[in-house]
């Protein structure tokens, strides 16, 4: 059966994709719980709108983080922590405290969630964590790492 999905469904498809699904899979999930409707005459226009809207909206959204990107990739983000003698710290810094002296330092608002920071950070000097704003766009922040005085 074919069908047009109405939202973004693992493993099969996008919203506005028409796909081809067991009959069974189409009557018993997609269609009850609204995740498609019947691709008919009708629902199949309406489905290429509903792609072309994803399209442009994906496109602003790759360019949005295309310029947050070239905003932060030269810049190094200072972050101070309470640290001992040694240079290692009491705790560790965290994709939340990344996200604040981001918007601290550059006024440009991330969400704790796009971080990801490979290992933790636990001294300080300087360190490299990477920020996925958009699937297509990935960029690493330089931090240098700080005893709080």
């Amino acid at each position: 059966m074919q069908v047009i999905l109405r939202n973004d469904v693992d493993g099969l498809g996008k919203r506005g994709d028409i796909v081809d699904v067991a009959d069974g899979h189409a009557r018993n999930f997609l269609l009850p719980k609204g995740h498609a409707l019947k691709a008919t005459d009708g629902a199949i226009a309406q489905a290429a709108k509903m792609r072309r809207a994803r399209d442009l909206r994906d496109a602003s959204d790759r360019d949005a983080a295309t310029t947050v990107a070239s905003t932060l990739v030269p810049k190094v983000i200072t972050i101070a922590a309470k640290a001992g003698a040694e240079g290692r710290l009491f705790g560790s810094v965290t994709s939340s405290d990344v996200v604040a002296a981001v918007h601290e330092q550059t006024g440009v608002e991330l969400d704790r969630k796009v971080i990801e920071i490979d290992e933790q950070i636990k001294t300080t000097g300087q360190h490299t964590v990477t920020a996925a704003l958009h699937p297509q766009v990935s960029f690493p922040i330089t931090l240098e790492v700080v005893a709080d005085a």
